[in-house]
C-alpha cells in the first residue's frame, strides 16, 4: 500500500533528524563537520569585506544600545560587588608575595619606562610648577606653627610665615623638578625594596573590603551618569569609525587574523565547547526536540506538498 503524503513527510523527518543527531554527537562526524564549516567560512570570508555584513551604523547601535541603554542596576552592581569582594579574601593574597607576581627584573624596567613617559614627567613638571602646590604647603605650615604656638600667635606670624615658606617652597620644588625623574624612579625603587617580599595581603592594612565596595559604586555612579554626555557618545562613534576606516575594506579572514585568531583558534574552541555542550543536550532530550522543530514545519509546509507532487 502506498504511504501517504503525510506518512512520507513524517519518515522523512525523523530520518533528518536521526541524521542530523548523529552528525551533531558522534566526536569524528562532529569534528568533520566543525573542519567542512570553519574551512568554507575562512574561504568565503577571505573575499567579504567587514563592513559589507557589518554596517558601521548597525555597529554603532548596538554599541550605543549596551553603553548608553543597558541598565546597570540591579543584579550586575550587586554581582560586581559580590565578586570583587570574593576576590579581596581569597587566600591566595596571603601565600603569594609581591615579587611572584612580577619579578624585580620586570618591576625595574616598567619602572623605568613610566618614568621615562613625557605624560608622567609632564604630569610631575604641572603638579612642582602649579601655584596649587606652594598654595598646599603653605597652609600645612601655616597650621603647624598654628598648633606649636597657639592659634592667635600663629595669625600674628602668618604674613612671615607665609613669604618665606613659599620662598623656601619654590627653591625646594625648582630644584626637585630639574631631577624629578630620578626622584620618582628612585621612590619606586625604594618602595620595591621594602615591600617585595611582603605577601599580597599586607596591602588589605591600607584597602579593605569596605574601600572596594565603595570603589566598587562609584564606579558604577560615574558611569551611569557618563555614558549618558553628549562628551562619551562622540567619542564612542569616533572609536567605531576608526575601526571601520582602518578595517572596513578588509576582508574578515583578514581582520580575524590581524586580531590573533587562526581557523586553528576557532576549530580548537569548536571542539573544547560543542561536545559538552552537545552531549548534555542530547542526554536531556532537548537537542532531538530542538532539531525537529526546526524541521517539522517544512515536511507540513505547502512547499514540500507541492516539490513531491512535481515528482510523481
Amino acid at each position: 500500500m502506498p504511504e501517504t503524503t503525510d506518512q512520507l513527510a513524517a519518515t522523512l523527518l525523523e530520518a533528518q533528524v536521526a541524521y542530523t543527531l548523529s552528525q551533531l554527537t558522534d566526536d569524528a562526524k562532529f569534528a568533520e563537520l566543525v573542519d567542512d564549516e570553519i574551512a568554507s567560512f575562512m574561504v568565503e570570508s577571505g573575499t567579504v569585506p567587514l563592513e559589507t555584513v557589518m554596517p558601521r551604523a548597525l555597529i554603532k547601535a548596538v554599541a550605543r544600545k549596551y553603553t548608553m541603554q543597558f541598565p546597570v542596576e540591579g543584579a550586575i552592581p550587586e554581582l560586581v560587588g559580590q565578586v570583587a569582594g570574593r576576590l579581596y579574601r581569597h587566600e591566595v593574597h596571603r601565600t603569594t608575595v609581591l615579587s611572584e607576581v612580577i619579578d624585580t627584573r620586570r618591576f625595574e624596567e616598567l619602572a623605568a619606562v613610566v618614568t621615562e613617559l613625557p605624560v608622567a614627567r609632564r604630569a610631575v613638571d604641572q603638579v612642582l610648577a602649579s601655584p596649587a602646590t606652594t598654595d598646599t604647603v603653605v597652609e600645612v605650615v601655616q597650621r603647624a606653627v598654628e598648633r606649636r604656638v597657639g592659634v592667635r600667635a600663629g595669625r600674628r606670624l602668618a604674613g612671615l610665615v607665609e613669604r618665606w615658606t613659599r620662598r623656601g617652597t619654590a627653591a625646594v620644588l625648582g630644584s626637585v623638578q630639574e631631577d624629578s625623574d630620578d626622584l620618582l624612579l628612585d621612590g619606586l625603587r625604594e618602595f620595591w625594596r621594602g615591600r617585595s617580599g611582603d605577601a599580597v595581603d599586607g596591602f588589605r592594612d591600607t584597602v579593605d573590603e569596605a574601600d572596594v565596595e565603595d570603589v566598587v559604586i562609584l564606579v558604577f555612579e560615574f558611569w551611569r551618569s557618563f555614558r549618558q554626555t553628549d562628551f562619551f557618545r562622540t567619542l564612542l562613534d569616533a572609536g567605531i569609525d576608526e575601526v571601520f576606516d582602518t578595517y572596513g575594506a578588509t576582508p574578515i579572514a583578514d581582520v580575524l587574523a590581524d586580531l590573533g585568531v587562526s581557523e586553528a583558534d576557532l576549530r580548537e574552541e569548536a571542539m573544547r565547547f560543542g561536545p559538552p555542550v552537545i552531549g548534555h543536550l542530547d542526554t536531556t532530550g532537548f537537542l532531538a526536540q530542538l532539531i525537529r522543530r526546526r524541521l517539522a514545519p517544512f515536511y507540513a509546509s505547502a512547499q514540500f506538498r507541492e516539490a513531491l507532487a512535481s515528482r510523481r
